[in-house]
């Protein structure tokens, strides 16, 4: 019972509060001092020194180091992957930052037709809703046309009396040409005529002149007759009636003479009448060839003119005959329909935006990079795309690089010149080419969102 009651009291004790005191536990090799490695009694050693365990176990507790124990293979393995996955990482991110280049700022782009009316006018029809496909020359809206085919019926009657004006005006310009030329024909002959019986009347002169001197040599020779008939009458040589024959003689030759110059009066006067019908001619003539194509070339402009207004006439009525093949309106490129705003009853203006069309078989991805990134692009290289909206990735080609960066095309492009500067990193748009025939590509809207990676390298 002693040597039971020593194991289970004081010594069990001493063990215990070795245990919470200690928690290293002691290697079963540490080296011990001689009287700890003598074996004593239980009988005896345990009511003598009752203590004696608990005792040697301090003092040996600054002697005592932690034993490390080898990691599991488990840690090893564990450690070895974590090790490999960051170097794996590491490369992966020098890989990927070197020869690719990516950004989220991108999206499906597309052409989309405004359809818009080129007439005003009131809708009567309306032959197709939003998200609906219509091919090219698709009826889409029908307009009243009553007041475009009355405007298309008055052009018609301005046509007509245009052409009857113009006809009317190239009779006029023809009259007047022939008018012109018979007149200076005319002139011509009364000029000529003038001069002639200028010449004529300057030649009866002449002639009256000879004819005067040859009645004063008459009168002469009666009068001198006269005289001597009358000294013969005196002296009885010869009777009266001689004598009354040779005063007779002599009155008739006075008499012929006054009539002979008053001929050479009257051939003067003809000759005065006839140079300034002449000169009547002559005058007419000058005007008609200076004036004659003046009034000429002034009708020949009123047929011009003429002329001009049957061209605009006819060019109004083309116009009048394509505003009634506008009243309907179709659709220019083959897509799908969307915002349209426009009713049946609605009263449409021109250039009034009716409804879009989205072409979405002329796809292609805009992608607006930093303008560090886009150092080592250029156009062809390959560009892997993945589009949010249907979770899947698409190939492609890089097409063109803009100009400039989309700041420049904006509004109110940046002004740094002026006030307070602040560097921002610009974005330069890219296009990007779908590549053709790919799974997926009728599905791609304008608008998507789409993350792309391009491979400079």
């Amino acid at each position: 019972m002693p040597a039971d009651a020593t194991q289970g009291g004081p010594a069990g004790d001493a063990d215990e509060h070795a245990d919470t005191e200690t928690p290293t536990p002691v290697p079963d090799s540490a080296p011990r001092k001689k009287n700890e490695t003598q074996e004593v009694p239980k009988a005896e050693a345990a009511p003598a020194q009752p203590n004696a365990g608990s005792d040697k176990k301090e003092a040996a507790k600054p002697e005592q180091k932690p034993e490390k124990k080898p990691l599991s293979k488990g840690k090893r393995l564990a450690l070895l992957g974590g090790g490999l996955v960051l170097v794996l990482g590491a490369v992966g991110w020098w890989y990927y930052g070197t020869f690719f280049e990516d950004t989220d700022d991108a999206q499906i782009d597309g052409y989309i037709s405004s359809v818009s009316s080129r007439v005003a006018g009131t809708v009567t029809a309306v032959y197709v809703d939003d998200n609906q496909t219509v091919r090219e020359q698709q009826r889409l809206i029908d307009l009243d046309p009553t007041d475009l085919r009355v405007e298309r019926d008055q052009a018609k009657a301005a046509l007509a009396q245009a052409e009857a004006q113009l006809r009317s005006e190239q009779s006029n310009a023809s009259v007047t040409e022939t008018t012109n030329e018979t007149l200076v024909s005319t002139s011509s002959s009364d000029v000529a005529s003038g001069r002639a019986g200028v010449a004529e009347a300057q030649q009866s002169v002449a002639q009256a002149q000879a004819q005067i001197k040859q009645a004063e040599a008459n009168a002469a020779l009666a009068q001198i007759e006269q005289a001597r008939a009358l000294q013969l009458f005196d002296s009885g040589a010869v009777a009266r009636a001689e004598l009354d024959s040779k005063t007779a003689a002599a009155e008739s030759a006075a008499a012929t003479l006054v009539a002979q110059r008053e001929g050479v009066g009257a051939a003067r006067r003809r000759v005065d009448a006839e140079a300034a019908k002449a000169q009547a001619a002559s005058s007419r003539l000058h005007d008609a060839k200076q004036n004659a194509p003046d009034v000429l070339e002034a009708k020949r402009a009123t047929v011009d003119l003429r002329r001009a207004s049957v061209d605009a006439a006819r060019a109004a009525l083309e116009q009048a005959e394509l505003n009634v093949g506008y009243a309907t309106l179709s659709a220019p490129v083959k897509g799908i329909v969307g915002k349209r705003s426009v009713n049946v009853g609605d009263r449409v203006t021109v250039g009034q935006a009716l409804l879009g069309i989205t072409q979405v078989e002329r796809l292609w991805v805009t992608a607006n990079f930093r303008e560090t990134q886009v150092r080592h692009m250029h156009v062809g290289q390959r560009v892997t795309m993945h589009v949010d909206a249907l979770g899947r990735d698409f190939d492609g080609e890089l097409e063109s690089i803009a100009a400039a960066t989309g700041s420049r095309y904006s509004v109110l492009p940046p002004e740094n010149a002026s006030g307070n500067y602040v560097k921002v990193v610009q974005r330069l748009p890219t296009r990007i080419r779908l590549t053709p025939k790919q799974a997926g590509l009728e599905l791609l809207r304008p608008g998507m969102s789409v993350e792309p990676k391009v491979r400079v390298k």
